[in-house]
């Protein structure tokens, strides 16, 4: 699609139908499955809690099962054939898993454990009078969510309306494709700002690894969904959850629907500020940057937030900083 393009034909595009689910089972799943996944991940959490395992185990195994549900969802119910990934995709997008997702997440932990630690003890400044520890889990988590969704909500709103920091952002939404893989796809510099945003002020009143673990479990299954090409039907959900039918609009190629769906778990916040978009009887359009030659690579896009322009351009017209 190019600016050229007369404004009936990206209407016309945007106004084509999701799949028909032709059998009771498949209209079934599609409503049930998210739901039933997330319960699942929570119900597997809690149950190897209570036969002893450490939380943080037991919430990378409940992601782990609910990965593979998701996985197989993406198989037999797709949204759309055309997403489905190619072995470029997959490998770059396991090197984001791996690097973006988990080694610098358990890296800023550390760093912020030793940064911290000692100056609160030393100084004995405590902040955990800030956080109610005496809720029950399920609410301290529910808490959690609604309060980083607010700080990430304006930060991604900063990372879309900031040229510069949209050159960091522009890797997560570079791929043409969705698929549950590239959820990771966050350029490490722009992570680092996230961990700052919804994980530091956490860790810094204290909240403990039962209610960051029920977090984390949800926080990565509803992304694994968010950005996966399952086929599914939120209904009244999508009032509350920031879930795969509202987050492909925001993948959209054209700013005018990508600048909307900003919540992270919930879009709640978008309701609130108006920003929510989810057009009835509409399937989303492209996917991905205005320039179609963006590289895809992992090391590539380690460098491309460097490169003023080079979403908008064409390969190798861009310049650097």
């Amino acid at each position: 699609m190019t600016a050229a393009d007369p404004p009936e034909r990206i209407e016309a595009e945007h106004l084509s139908h999701y799949p028909e689910r032709p059998t009771a089972a498949g209209r079934l799943a599609v409503r049930l499955s998210y739901p039933a996944v997330i319960l699942l991940g929570v119900g597997i959490y809690a149950v190897a809690g209570s036969l002893g395992m450490a939380a943080v185990t037991a919430s990378y195994v409940a992601v782990l099962v609910g990965a593979g549900l998701v996985t197989l969802h993406e198989i037999a119910l797709p949204c759309r054939t055309e997403w489905r990934p190619q072995g470029a995709d997959v490998r770059a997008d396991v090197a984001f898993m791996v690097a973006v997702q988990v080694v610098l997440p358990l890296l800023l932990s550390l760093a912020a454990t030793a940064a911290f630690a000692g100056w609160l003890r030393e100084g004995d400044l405590t902040l955990g009078g800030l956080w109610p520890h005496s809720w029950p889990v399920a609410l301290q988590a529910a808490l959690m969510m609604a309060v980083a969704d607010f700080f990430r909500y304006w930060l991604h709103r900063a990372f879309h309306g900031s040229a510069f920091m949209w050159r960091w952002h522009a890797v997560h939404h570079s791929p043409h494709r969705l698929y549950w893989l590239n959820v990771g796809r966050f350029h490490p510099g722009e992570k680092a700002v996230q961990f700052c945003v919804d994980a530091l002020p956490f860790v810094l009143v204290g909240v403990g690894s039962e209610v960051l673990a029920v977090y984390f479990v949800f926080y990565a299954l509803n992304g694994f969904y968010q950005h996966s090409n399952c086929d599914v039907r939120l209904g009244w959900l999508n009032y509350l959850i920031s879930g795969p039918e509202l987050h492909r609009w925001h993948h959209s190629e054209l700013p005018a629907e990508s600048d909307h769906n900003f919540g992270n778990n919930l879009i709640i916040w978008d309701v609130l500020f108006g920003t929510r978009y989810l057009p009835a009887d509409a399937a989303v359009g492209r996917l991905g940057l205005l320039n179609r030659d963006y590289p895809a690579g992992f090391l590539a896009q380690m460098r491309t937030p460097l490169i003023r322009g080079l979403d908008k351009r064409a390969a190798g017209t861009a310049t650097p900083l």
